[in-house]
């Protein structure tokens, strides 16, 4: 039975050595170049001592990144990305939770990973480490000695206090996940992949690992595409991929700008989606240009290692309604739960959490919030069992189909009401000529704050919401933006906007 990530690469160089693993459109590795770099990176390891550690990798987007990911696999320590683009305070707080002994950089990074407090921990290039000879016996030992439970990253993600936690997932939780979703979505050894996501997110699980389990291609595509449709396209083209896993937003940035008056994916035959709602206008827009594609919702956490649950869309949608999440990957449970900790009833909404396998270890070196996020399952009493309580609110529609509802934090109470942000945007994604659309609320003026990106003024806005929306979910403020902020994963920036709301 596989218990360790680096089986699958371990497989596959000798199937595929020469096929193309990951590339940037510019730098390319083979599997064999990739196999051969993580060896060396894994013995220089452990030539100075370094097992069973954090070890952070602050280099920039590109192939010989994702081979110093496995490199620091294979000396049996777990990776922690890091990226220059990410704000100096939050790294600085990750590199003092995470207290690594090393650092590993390329020469764009370096100079600006020494202007960090590091402590004892040492910096080392990237390129040194790489001809550092591989030591055969050594990485066979620790291989040998590896675990499932042994954690292979620590991600972080943004928490409620403003310090960032340190997600931590082991070899079980990701091979589980990478079997389950290359099952779901059908990859194979033809799949090539065009990676939307930062490294520095677990998003790029869904290439990484299944370009090593099936021997498929990753292309790491250039972030300053997104900002450019017709170059993003022309560039899916020109690298013939085929299965895209994206955030919401980036495709819309696709959709909403009429991309595909000019050109169309080529390609393109699998299509997943996840972390926003897809507004049903732009999802058409989608679906009429590839109407032979396959298109997959996907729902779930970083701390549920990745995905937990999938709906792949058959049916045609009202512009009103949600495409589903659907229903939970195999080897999970999703219980909604009720603020009790009873099982919510058909129709009535309950927090989402999860059970299984695909739950990571919790919050590095953060025991208080590991208690508070990951819980006991109130459902069952007689002996220990951890779920993850989610912070999202669902519901099981008629057919049975989950269906997200919001956010804890996007629920809000105003003029006496309970209100969903989500469904104002909605209505407002729906209005002709308008392309994106954003909502937060001013807790202490108790309003609620529209921007978005469209035609029409902010006047004539504000005339149509009064025929669409009750009165107390009417916005106070209604604000047309050229662009709204987006986060470096591709999501909508909330944080953001309310900054802008405040300093405006």
């Amino acid at each position: 039975m596989q218990n360790n990530v680096l089986d699958y690469l371990n497989h596959i160089v000798k199937q595929k050595p020469a096929k193309t693993a990951f590339s940037d459109g510019t730098e390319a590795l083979s599997f064999r170049e990739v196999y051969d770099l993580s060896r060396s990176v894994g013995s220089f390891l452990h030539k100075k001592g370094i097992y069973r550690k954090p070890v952070v990798v602050f280099m920039r987007k590109s192939p010989k990144e994702v081979a110093a990911f496995f490199g620091v696999v294979a000396g049996g320590d777990f990776y922690v990305p890091i990226d220059e683009e990410m704000p100096a305070g939050r790294i600085q707080l990750i590199l003092d939770n995470v207290r690594s002994p090393l650092i590993i950089c390329d020469r764009e990074t370096e100079e600006t990973a020494r202007t960090f407090r590091i402590g004892e921990g040492e910096i080392v290039l990237f390129h040194e480490m790489a001809q550092c000879g591989i030591d055969d016996g050594a990485l066979e030992e620790i291989h040998r000695n590896a675990i499932d439970t042994d954690p292979i990253y620590i991600v972080f993600t943004s928490g409620s206090t403003g310090i960032p936690k340190g997600v931590a997932a082991c070899h079980r939780s990701v091979i589980d996940y990478i079997e389950r979703l290359s099952e779901i979505l059908g990859f194979d050894d033809g799949t090539v992949f065009g990676n939307q996501s930062p490294l520095y997110f677990d998003a790029c699980l869904k290439e990484l690992y299944p370009t090593l389990k099936f021997g498929a291609t990753t292309y790491l595509i250039p972030r300053e595409l997104f900002s450019v449709p017709v170059k993003l396209v022309e560039y899916l083209n020109g690298h013939r991929i085929n299965t895209i896993c994206w955030v919401v937003s980036a495709l819309t940035m696709v959709s909403a700008f009429g991309t595909f008056d000019t050109v169309k994916p080529e390609f393109l035959h699998t299509i997943a989606f996840g972390s926003e709602v897809f507004p049903i206008r732009q999802f058409r827009i989608w679906r009429e240009a590839l109407p032979e594609a396959v298109f997959t919702n996907l729902y779930g956490p970083t701390e549920g290692t990745g995905m937990c649950c999938y709906y792949r869309v058959e049916r045609e949608f009202a512009e009103d309604e949600a495409i589903p999440i659907g229903r939970p990957f195999p080897n999970r449970e999703i219980l909604l739960l009720t603020p009790e900790g009873k099982r919510a009833e058909a129709g009535q909404e309950g927090e989402i959490c999860i059970r299984g396998t695909a739950l990571t270890l919790g919050y590095y070196n953060d025991p208080e919030r590991t208690a508070e996020a990951f819980v006991q399952n109130p459902l069952n009493t007689a002996y220990p069992e951890r779920i993850y309580r989610t912070g999202d609110i669902g519901r099981y529609n008629e057919a049975g189909e989950l269906l997200f509802v919001s956010r804890k934090d996007y629920q809000i109470k105003h003029m006496g009401h309970r209100i969903e942000l989500g469904e104002i945007e909605v209505n407002v994604d729906m209005l002709p000529d308008v392309r994106m659309a954003a909502c937060i609320y001013d807790t202490w003026k108790s309003k609620i704050v529209l921007y978005y990106v469209g035609d029409p003024s902010e006047k004539e806005m504000a005339a149509v919401l009064r025929t669409k929306l009750p009165r107390y979910m009417l916005p106070n403020r209604i604000i047309r933006l050229e662009q709204l902020p987006f986060t470096a994963n591709g999501k909508i920036d909330r944080v953001t906007l309310k900054k802008m709301y405040e300093g405006a």
